[in-house]
């Protein structure tokens, strides 16, 4: 009991130890002319490392760069840090919405609307609108938080259907005539399966990549108000409408579609099997560009919208910004920051990170000299939707029921229409 008194007290001054250096660093970045960066982006460290240095030349301010990773010890970190205020001058905030909306509303980060607005909104207007609505709360949002831009993108992505080209040569294909249909979808699969091609893996194990799919087909085959009404209680998922939604995955297991395995693949998994030729199609974000670079430089695919199902409504895809920065509200060097973030996100150093990372600038204008396969997926950016900017969302409990139930009905476990009636019961209950 004593040694557990003195270890307690012991652990006790080391937090307080760390609380006091914290509060100095803070006051020494701000006598020394220095604002702090946290961040997660191991794959381009080297690269904001060399902007860092440039804008130190340029201005005379010292960006201090500190990583943490993975993303989950991130989260951990900016947790523990906002509960004893010793957030940096900027972070980030990984997560759902409501995640950032817990950070605004307890003041820990800066409303950026004054700053984008400003000299005629010269910053907002750079960004790709749909970047920006990521980390935007709207008036009446369901959050309660000041309506306003409280995020800087970095760079923006989108999630779409990946074709590899030679697989489709080697089958007789047109390379460069992918499906728009689910019946010519269905034609070039049969094509490529009759050659022993395998079909179409993703990181399905990750259920939210499931949600991300079934989404699509939603808002092709009801239309966005539908889908936001049955989040609403409004329409019941037995209505025919979601039945026709998970029977989409049904028809993928009766078409032998999905490369095996897939159900519990996690993502990186999925990249690695593409990336080696082992899959015709994937379903994956543009981040992947990157690590299909580094598995097999060779690789030749290209994305396109996932083949429509019904042209009642257009077919939307997710996305938005990829990754955000946020300003620490509290800090005493918040001016300095924002003019860092400004000079961030200009077009010379968007380019440079674009180029050196393989993503997509969230700078309009630096997309102008992309690399093929990346200017692919900017195309479809003004089709891009996602849940952080609908007016309501499904509760957690039933967006996971959903992607579970999937899974089974990709294993011919349940039948759409069981698993529907499974979910409406489970929404009823919420």
């Amino acid at each position: 009991m004593e040694r557990q008194v003195k270890r307690g007290l012991s652990c006790a001054a080391v937090g307080m130890f760390l609380l006091v250096m914290g509060g100095c660093s803070k006051q020494d970045a701000a006598s020394k002319n220095e604002i702090v960066v946290w961040h997660w982006l191991t794959d381009r460290e080297d690269a904001l490392e060399t902007l860092a240095d440039q804008y130190e030349k340029s201005s005379g301010v010292k960006v201090r760069l500190e990583v943490y990773a993975p993303s989950d010890v991130y989260s951990s970190r900016i947790r523990a840090s906002a509960q004893t205020n010793t957030l940096p001058d900027i972070f980030g905030v990984l997560g759902e919405p409501w995640d950032l909306a817990s950070y605004i509303k307890s003041g820990h980060v800066m409303n950026l609307e004054p700053a984008m607005v400003a000299e005629h909104g010269a910053w907002r207007h750079q960004f790709y609108p749909k970047a920006l609505a990521t980390n935007t709360f709207i008036a009446g949002n369901q959050y309660g938080v000041a309506p306003g831009i409280y995020g800087v993108p970095l760079d923006v992505t989108n999630i779409q259907l990946l074709y590899n080209k030679d697989l489709y040569k080697q089958a007789g294909l047109d390379p460069e005539r992918p499906p728009k249909t689910w019946p010519e979808w269905m034609a070039d699969w049969h094509q490529l399966k009759a050659v022993g091609t395998p079909g179409l893996v993703s990181g399905w194990g990750e259920t939210w990549m499931i949600n991300c799919f079934a989404s699509n087909y939603a808002f092709n085959l009801m239309g966005e108000q539908k889908v936001l009404d049955t989040y609403r209680g409004k329409v019941p998922y037995t209505d025919p409408d979601w039945i026709n939604v998970f029977s989409v995955f049904d028809e993928i297991r009766k078409e032998g579609l999905l490369v095996s395995g897939a159900v519990t693949m996690i993502n990186k998994a999925a990249e690695q099997t593409f990336a080696n030729g082992k899959a015709a199609y994937a379903f994956n974000g543009s981040w992947c560009v990157h690590p299909y670079q580094e598995m097999n430089p060779t690789l030749s695919y290209a994305p396109i919208l996932p083949p429509r199902f019904s042209n009642r409504f257009p077919m939307r895809i997710w996305g938005g910004a990829g990754s955000s920065l946020m300003v620490n509200a509290q800090s005493p060097r918040r001016e300095e920051a924002i003019k860092f973030l400004k000079w961030l996100t200009l077009e010379p150093q968007q380019a440079m990170l674009s180029k050196e990372t393989f993503n997509l600038p969230s700078n309009r204008s630096s997309a102008v000299a992309l690399p093929p396969i990346l200017a692919a997926f900017a195309a479809h950016m003004e089709e891009t939707t996602h849940p952080s900017q609908w007016p309501v969302s499904e509760r957690p409990a039933i967006t996971e029921a959903i992607g579970k139930g999937i899974q089974s009905i990709l294993i011919g476990e349940k039948t759409p229409v069981q698993m529907a009636q499974e979910i409406e019961a489970l929404k009823k209950q919420q």
